[in-house]
């Protein structure tokens, strides 16, 4: 009993380890087999049994008695070889799916297997459409503003088709029978027609019937395991299953042990592996002969026309006159070799009478005809580019910062320059205005007003010296101390005359007030202009280029017009389309320009009308400048682009320039020298050189020079504005880093 016991305990253990293998791979050390590898499995046979191998004439019989007692000394150590074999075959087979997961459950407490989730988006019924678009499952409204709605399989825009207004819509609701019957397809942005499936679908379900056509809710039920002759066509049992359904089979470990050993002593020989390497031919005309030159290709035949078709249209159809003088003519004097005839079909075309002929003058053209090679131009890219020229032969140009004048930390939102060009102002957000020289930056005078200053604007004039401040609703006009007492006189005689001139005849909300001349001092200003209180703060100067006329624009988007001598102010506009951003006067002709958020309106204001509209592209202008000619136009926005306009020319830009990766905030021309400069919220200055020529037929040469580096971005702000040096090539920037810095050459 002990031994009999030891026995069957040695065999449970041997059960229990070859069902419960301690040696498992790791993971991602199982190896998917291919069709051809795994082509002898049972499960994928087809139901056919493969022959089988082929055996030696010399049979295991001839040695059993021989080799038998050999045979089961060896078959412990096979089987135990091949025990190994199987467990790791069946090892093999475990991990082919995902791995599941052995976690501790939140509620029972106990461990718990999980299993990965299947994915239930898969459909491989999409993989024959082919669609125009490949942006692939994104939001499309992100092309809302693009004239592009995405990109095809070469990469290429899918342009946005042409759609017509709601009017459109409805007509083609009226007109159109099937447009009930499409719908807005987002991806390619057009109608897309429904199929009759999906109408019977919708039609369903608008109905409240079932989805499914062929669900038959009412049809009969199948008694499967009741009525009379049914009830053990399908037996049903709880049994358990049997133990040795879970054991490999002894007998069947026989026969392939046998089988085993008949290929390892050779008497089964296996089938040969299949070559897989194919024929591959020789391409004896691909390397030219080297005694002659390659023979020019032959030039294709010429392309048939609609006259040669079967089936021609009606205009192509000859007359019976046409076909009588076409049949007189010779052979070479005739326009056409053959004339068009039309077949009903396609198989009543008789068979082309002409085709030897044909075929001898195409051959007869080939050996006659001459052929000559024509060398392809050998032109350098490069070469095609405009040569600009190189900056050092456009100099001067301020290239260096020379000096740097600080504002307390605060935004130094505007600046001007002297008509003499000696002497700067500049003005920040908490109301001081300073004054200094450009060539030392001493501050001389500082002016402290209440609210925050908006714009700054010296007189062009120069027999006169005076400059204004716009403040919150007020526009006040300031002497600086250090005028000579020849130019005093005349500035204060315009700023404050002993006689004021006659009131208008129409009534103006704008007041003009001048404190008494006993209280006059350089603290307070001479003159000032009190607009009306919804006007808000001034955001814009330009001053007319006599010095008597200046016209201010307000945060609100009310615009004015000031004559100082006259001590008047006029809106010359009743109605405003949009929000005024900046306003200029032309330099040579009564023409005044306004630039609204999108557009350029250039007025004539001696007859009071509206000359042009420029259509620049830009989202939101912020400033403009005209050339002093006249004849150019430069607009910066807030969408980092910057548009030369020709007036003479078009109302588009003639050129689009996109030097900076911030919003323009300012830019200006040099009045004297060939010069442009423009400002960004990057923190850079683009300095441009930009010649105009008389001749009108020699377009503008724009040529960038310098990038200009010196503030810093501060609240996402950084250079606010720039203005020239009359009389040198200097430039005065002012930044939101509370900084004003003068750039010499």
């Amino acid at each position: 009993m002990a031994q009999h016991g030891g026995r069957k305990s040695t065999k449970r253990k041997q059960i229990d380890e070859e069902e419960h293998p301690q040696d498992l791979p790791p993971n991602g050390a199982l190896e998917m087999l291919t069709d051809e590898e795994d082509a002898g499995d049972a499960s994928s046979d087809d139901g056919q049994v493969d022959a089988f191998p082929e055996i030696v004439a010399k049979s295991d019989s001839d040695n059993s008695e021989d080799g038998e007692e050999e045979d089961s000394d060896n078959v412990e150590e096979e089987d135990e070889e091949e025990e190994s074999d199987d467990d790791a075959e069946r090892d093999d087979s475990l991990h082919v799916f995902p791995q599941a997961k052995v976690v501790i459950s939140d509620i029972t407490k106990q461990l718990k297997t999980v299993y990965p989730e299947i994915e239930p988006d898969y459909d491989s019924d999409s993989s024959t459409e082919d669609p125009p678009n490949r942006v692939g499952n994104i939001p499309m409204h992100w092309y809302d503003d693009m004239p592009h709605v995405g990109y095809d399989m070469n990469g290429k825009q899918v342009l946005r088709p042409a759609r017509g207004d709601e009017l459109d819509k409805f007509l083609a609701t009226v007109d159109d029978a099937s447009a009930w019957t499409s719908a807005f397809d987002k991806n390619t942005q057009s109608d897309k027609p429904l199929t009759p499936e999906e109408l019977d679908l919708i039609r369903r379900l608008y109905a409240g019937e079932n989805p499914d056509a062929t669900y038959d809710p009412y049809e009969p039920t199948v008694e499967w395991f009741t009525g009379e002759g049914k009830q053990e066509i399908m037996p049903l049992s709880g049994a358990l299953q049997p133990k040795r359904r879970w054991i490999p089979s002894k007998w069947e470990k026989q026969k392939v042990m046998k089988i085993v050993r008949a290929i390892r002593h050779g008497r089964i020989l296996p089938s040969k592996p299949k070559s897989t390497s194919k024929f591959e031919p020789y391409a004896i005309w691909s390397e030219p002969s080297s005694s002659h030159p390659p023979p020019l290709p032959a030039p294709k035949p010429r392309l048939p026309t609609n006259a040669e078709s079967y089936n021609p249209p009606e205009e192509y159809l000859p007359t019976e006159e046409e076909r009588k003088t076409w049949e007189e003519q010779d052979p070479e004097d005739r326009e056409r070799d053959y004339l068009p005839q039309k077949f009903p079909s396609l198989r009543l075309v008789p068979a082309y009478d002409r085709f030897m002929k044909e075929r001898f003058n195409r051959q007869l053209d080939l050996y006659l005809a001459p052929r000559v090679q024509r060398v392809k131009l050998n032109i350098d890219p490069n070469s095609l580019i405009p040569k600009l020229p190189s900056p050092n032969s456009l100099k001067p140009f301020p290239n260096y910062r020379s000096l740097q004048v600080h504002h307390s930390g605060n935004r130094v939102r505007c600046v001007s320059v002297s008509p003499d060009g000696a002497w700067v102002i500049s003005g920040d957000e908490t109301g001081v205005v300073s004054l200094w020289e450009i060539n030392v930056g001493r501050e001389v005078k500082r002016w402290k007003f209440e609210g925050k200053i908006g714009a700054l604007g010296w007189c062009p004039r120069t027999d006169v010296n005076y400059f204004a401040v716009g403040i919150e609703d007020a526009i006040s006009f300031i002497i600086p101390p250090n005028v000579d007492a020849s130019v005093l006189s005349p500035t204060q005689s315009v700023l404050a005359p002993t006689t004021l001139p006659p009131p208008a005849t129409t009534p103006s909300p704008v007041k003009w007030v001048t404190p008494p001349s006993s209280s006059w001092s350089l603290e307070t200003p001479i003159l000032t202009i009190q607009l009306p209180s919804t006007s808000g703060t001034t955001s814009n100067f330009s001053w007319h280029r006599r010095g008597d006329y200046f016209a201010s624009v307000s945060s609100g988007g009310s615009v004015w017009i000031h004559q100082v001598t006259r001590r008047h102010s006029q809106a010359p506009f009743k109605k405003i389309k949009g929000a005024v951003q900046a306003v200029l006067f032309h330099p040579l002709k009564p023409h005044f320009f306004v630039a609204t958020q999108q557009y350029v309106r250039i007025y004539n204001l001696s007859e009071q009308k509206l000359v042009k509209t420029l259509l620049p592209g830009i989202r939101w202008i912020s400033s403009m400048d005209v050339h002093p000619s006249g004849d150019h136009l430069i607009v910066g926005g807030y969408d980092r682009k910057l548009c030369w306009f020709d007036l003479e020319l078009s109302d588009k830009p003639y050129k689009v320039l996109r030097y900076h990766s911030r919003a323009i905030r300012s830019l200006q021309f040099h009045p004297t020298y060939p010069l442009f400069a423009s400002s960004s919220d990057d923190g850079s200055i683009q300095v441009f050189h930009s010649r105009v020529y008389n001749d009108l037929m020699t377009d503008p040469l724009i040529v960038p020079l310098k990038i200009l580096r010196g503030h810093y971005v501060t609240d996402g702000l950084g250079v606010l504005q720039v203005k020239w040096c009359s009389k040198h090539p200097w430039l005065v920037s002012s930044g939101a880093d509370g900084s004003v810095a003068v750039w010499c050459s």
